[in-house]
């Protein structure tokens, strides 16, 4: 049962953070977010969960390379 919970665990940490993140940059709750997918998700056989991987791995990626500075002397 504790290999379900980590599971749970992770995927609340890292899953839905793609859904913060785009709740947060269009304005919206992150709960109408998660269920816009779902019910994507279902009416076209799959292409939201493609779509919310892609958006991941591009968030991901953009972390990665766009680094936050604080001021210009930073560099």
């Amino acid at each position: 049962m504790s290999i379900v919970n980590e599971l749970r665990h992770y995927l609340e940490k890292y899953g839905f953070y793609v859904s913060t993140r785009l709740a947060d940059r269009l304005g919206m709750r992150a709960k109408h977010v998660r269920i816009t997918f779902i019910y994507f998700t279902f009416a076209t056989l799959g292409a939201g969960f493609a779509i919310y991987i892609v958006m991941a791995f591009w968030l991901r990626l953009k972390d990665l390379v766009h680094v936050k500075r604080s001021s210009v002397f930073d560099l």
